[in-house]
Formats: structure tokens, C-alpha cells, sequence
């Protein structure tokens, strides 16, 4: 059986849009069940999301627990053997206390990549496939979250071609999950549930055209 783990925000967390993060969609209808399903029993999908993950950043009022380079190590051993890891973080950073570009945002996923590279946590201690998923871009409507996110929407549609370029840069895959969902109006930058489905099903057929040999 292959093992692949899903690293994210609240959109793996499954958080239902203009909720808290205790109000998830089920486990079978958050984008990692959905995928799950879809790639079916030769495959266990291990859902990591944490609400207001960042990528390698420390949050000054939610906390230092949010910066998504200090969990990744450790998370990274405790599921290994790894045969795929994705990644899908970026929103957070937009966070106007944070202050960054869509460029920088693209360097700290690289942060990321290097990071399990190094650990190698794949089979017979290598390198695991990596995939770079950029989150869909916000919507300029953002509610009550205007002045926490002040400047993001228009960033978070610069972040798609700022993650792709890393991944290359990288050679790790990329998708964009942008060209199959857009976040729900109720906040504007969360999925709901039928985006869940969609990214779900567009990520199983990603993960499957990677070309996996077959197992030993």
C-alpha cells in the first residue's frame, strides 16, 4: 500500500466556510477523503490540515503551533514511510500582519521541499514524490476578515504562478487548484463542500498520472 500526506491549512482541515474551525465537513467529503475514495485501497491518505497554518512562518497572535515548517519534520516521521506528499498552504501567509509577496510566499513553500528532501522520508530512505497544490485565489469580498487579510485577494492570484515556478525550479509536481474550484462567498477564501468534491476527484487523477511502478 502507498502512503500519501496531505499538508494544509484549513481547507484540508475541512473548515466550513464562515465557521470556526470546529465546524469541519465530514471526513469523506473533505478533498482528502474525497481523494481517498477515488484512488481507492491501494492507497492510505493521511489528512494533516491545520486552520491558519502558514508555511514557515510564527504567528504572533495565534500562535507559534501555526508556522507549517516547524510541524512538518516531525510529522514527516511520524507517518513515514512516504511515497507522495502534498502540500497546499499559502493563504495564510497573505495575512497583512505578515506583510509578504506572493513571491516570498513561493520561496517559503521551497523552504518546504528542501526540508523533506532533506529528511527523505520515501521508501528505502529516499526523496518522496512532492506535489505543490496552490490554493484557490480569494475572492475580493472577505467579509469580516477584510482587515486581517488587507491586500491578499490580489496577491493570492499571483500565487499560482509563483508556486509553479518554484516547483519547477524544484522538479517537484505541481497543480493549481484554482483551474477546478473558487473559495465560497460566505468568507471568501474557504471551500465548500462541492469544491471539496472537485479538487478531491481533479487531485486522485493528479496523484494517478504521476505513474507509479508497481509495488514489490
Amino acid at each position: 500500500m502507498r502512503s500519501v500526506l496531505c499538508y494544509g491549512d484549513s481547507n484540508t482541515h475541512g473548515q466550513v466556510p464562515g465557521g470556526t474551525p470546529l465546524d469541519r465537513y465530514g471526513l469523506s467529503e473533505r478533498w482528502p477523503g474525497v481523494m481517498a475514495k477515488e484512488l481507492g485501497a491501494g492507497w492510505h491518505v493521511i489528512e494533516e490540515g491545520l486552520s491558519g497554518r502558514t508555511t514557515v512562518r510564527d504567528d504572533p497572535i495565534e500562535g507559534a503551533h501555526k508556522n507549517g515548517r516547524t510541524y512538518l519534520k516531525p510529522c514527516l516521521q511520524s507517518h513515514a514511510v512516504l511515497d507522495l506528499v502534498i502540500i497546499m498552504l499559502g493563504t495564510n501567509d497573505l495575512k497583512a500582519r505578515f506583510n509578504q509577496p506572493a513571491s516570498e510566499v513561493a520561496m517559503a513553500m521551497g523552504c518546504l521541499v528542501y526540508d523533506i528532501k532533506e529528511l527523505k522520508p520515501g521508501p528505502g530512505g529516499s526523496v518522496p514524490e512532492i506535489m505543490i497544490v496552490s490554493p484557490p485565489p480569494m475572492l475580493d469580498d472577505i467579509k469580516e476578515w477584510r482587515s486581517i487579510f488587507s491586500g491578499a485577494p490580489e496577491k493570492s492570484r499571483q500565487l499560482a504562478l509563483e508556486f509553479e515556478i518554484i516547483a519547477d525550479s524544484l522538479e517537484v509536481h505541481f497543480f493549481d487548484a484554482g483551474s477546478v474550484v473558487t473559495c465560497d462567498p460566505l468568507d471568501g477564501f474557504h471551500i465548500n463542500r462541492q469544491a471539496h468534491a472537485l479538487l478531491g476527484s481533479a487531485l486522485a487523477r493528479e496523484v494517478e498520472a504521476i505513474g507509479w511502478p508497481d509495488e514489490k
